[in-house]
């Protein structure tokens, strides 16, 4: 009994190791939308047999970050103009409430650490750190969902947080003025936050949200 339980246990920590390391992949963009995939050669890759990848894969599918049919085979999936729009919408309504239920309640310590990210943001854009920017761009936007306490709200978020990874990278790498915009947005934020003025942190996360959809919408819709 003991063995049958060690070897469950052993499976389902290849399953997640498998799950982890395929979806860094997809998020650093080794693998980049459109990009075929092979059980085989990734099971290669890991190290591991195709059982915990195939069992990974499915994982993957379901949230969405690729697709498998019989006539294509494993894709890497881009997220579409209708999904695009949808999580945006779905944001904008989460971090509104955040914002309106967090403002003028900070402790000193989330003050400080507020302070502390928006610091580490302008430290980036000299260095147009791409990668790094996206990390200090999401640790804002989780950062405020975590002091606001709803666990369900910072499970959401990181799950649209996770699938609009690549996408907020694109938005940074083709407009080169960005980063710098979006830590002044980010600031204006954190401003209205420690001020207490709910609605002007909700207006300036509108604005912002806005940018970044409205970017990339308009090549798709051409």
């Amino acid at each position: 009994m003991t063995s049958m339980v060690i070897g469950s246990k052993a499976k389902s920590l290849l399953k997640d190791q498998a799950y982890a390391e395929l979806k860094r992949l997809i998020l650093d963009t080794t693998f980049s939308p459109g990009d075929f995939l092979s059980e085989r050669q990734l099971a290669e890759r890991l190290t591991m047999s195709k059982t915990p990848v195939k069992a990974a894969l499915q994982r993957l599918e379901s949230e969405g970050f690729i697709a498998v049919s019989p006539q294509q085979g494993i894709i890497v999936r881009d997220l579409s103009i209708h999904e695009i729009a949808d999580q945006f919408e779905i944001r904008l309504a989460l971090e509104s409430h955040v914002l309106r239920s967090v403002a003028g309640k900070l402790t000193s310590d989330e003050a400080q650490r507020l302070r502390g990210n928006l610091e580490q943001q302008r430290a980036m854009v000299a260095t147009h750190d791409y990668a790094r920017a996206v990390e200090l761009d999401t640790d804002f936007h989780t950062m405020i969902c975590e002091f606001h306490g709803n666990q369900e709200i910072i499970r959401v978020m990181s799950q649209l947080r996770e699938r609009m990874h690549r996408v907020i990278a694109r938005v940074f790498e083709q407009d080169r003025d960005r980063m710098a915009a979006s830590v002044g947005e980010h600031t204006a934020i954190a401003e209205a936050v420690l001020a207490g003025d709910a609605d002007r942190a909700a207006q300036c996360i509108r604005e912002h949200l806005d940018y970044g959809k409205q970017f990339l919408l308009a090549p798709r819709r051409r």
